[in-house]
């Protein structure tokens, strides 16, 4: 199919893009990277009636280090969590999701912040920013304000920015020395959402576990953390028998659909093997000192 008629619009700057959204309001959408929003135009599930391509604001496209959070502009390519020093070495976990996600030519146009904005619930950047408790940075023509990503998840594909508002950049904050990590998922191939993943991050105070999060995706609505799960782990020692406990928490507390592609009982299974495997990673890493 092809998308019904729309305009096209391209600002050349923030401010001149603010006021094409305060103008058309609920009739635009912002493109970027476009690898979620084309599709959904093609088979007509979304009908704009104006594309306001951000492409040409060349100040969205900065990484940079500020206050122990990266902050990543709006345009900046997946592909960018390849290769770029910041990234690599100040949070890594973005490096091994980018192997995760989709192909390189899918990657070498979506954005970061457009992913975790669209919110797919199968994806791996909006679980990795609400492990990381992440922050977005919105504009309108009223001003600016900052949206952490645990208030932005609203339902499915719903979020809490407003129709005439623009996200510039996300802030991640940089995980503390000692805090360990691991990303794991299972997908029927390569490149696919994934149909169960989880996201953890523990932090080590001597041989127990000071801190830990816990984040699932391809699970429910949206992007789930399981704060009861990570209770059970603090100040525990880590070891098969204390991340078994969690994993069975962690099966009675989600609720997936069924669909065409696994039902929920298989899918809560994933999450427990996949819940055992992420905390035994990111104690070991944790236990090197939060190395890639």
């Amino acid at each position: 199919m092809k998308p019904a008629p729309f305009g096209y619009l391209k600002p050349a700057s923030i401010d001149e893009a603010l006021e094409m959204l305060q103008e058309h309001g609920d009739d635009a959408k912002i493109i970027a990277g476009g690898q979620s929003l084309m599709p959904l135009l093609n088979m007509r599930l979304a009908r704009p009636g104006v594309l306001i391509d951000i492409n040409g604001l060349s100040d969205l496209t900065d990484i940079s280090e500020q206050d122990s959070r990266l902050h990543i502009g709006a345009i900046c390519r997946q592909r960018r969590m390849d290769d770029h020093a910041l990234i690599s070495t100040r949070l890594p976990i973005l490096t091994a999701a980018a192997r995760l996600i989709s192909h390189p030519q899918i990657r070498s146009r979506g954005t970061i912040v457009g992913s975790v904005v669209h919110g797919d619930p199968s994806a791996e950047l909006p679980a990795i920013a609400l492990a990381l408790d992440a922050e977005l940075s919105i504009k309108s023509t009223k001003g600016e304000r900052a949206l952490p990503v645990r208030e932005l998840y609203q339902g499915y594909y719903m979020t809490a920015v407003a129709a005439e508002e623009l996200v510039t950049e996300i802030r991640l904050p940089i995980p503390t020395a000692g805090t360990g990590w691991s990303i794991q998922e299972i997908s029927r191939r390569h490149g696919d959402f994934a149909l169960a993943g989880v996201v953890a991050f523990v932090t080590l105070q001597g041989a127990d576990i000071g801190d830990c999060t816990l984040v699932f995706y391809g699970l429910g609505e949206s992007a789930l953390r399981l704060e009861s799960a990570e209770q059970l782990l603090r100040g525990q020692r880590p070891g098969k028998d204390s991340f078994r406990a969690v994993a069975q928490e962690v099966s009675s507390q989600l609720t997936p659909d069924d669909d065409v592609h696994a039902s929920a009982q298989y899918r809560c299974a994933l999450a427990h093997e996949l819940t055992i495997r992420a905390l035994e990673e990111a104690v070991d890493r944790a236990t090197a000192g939060g190395e890639l």
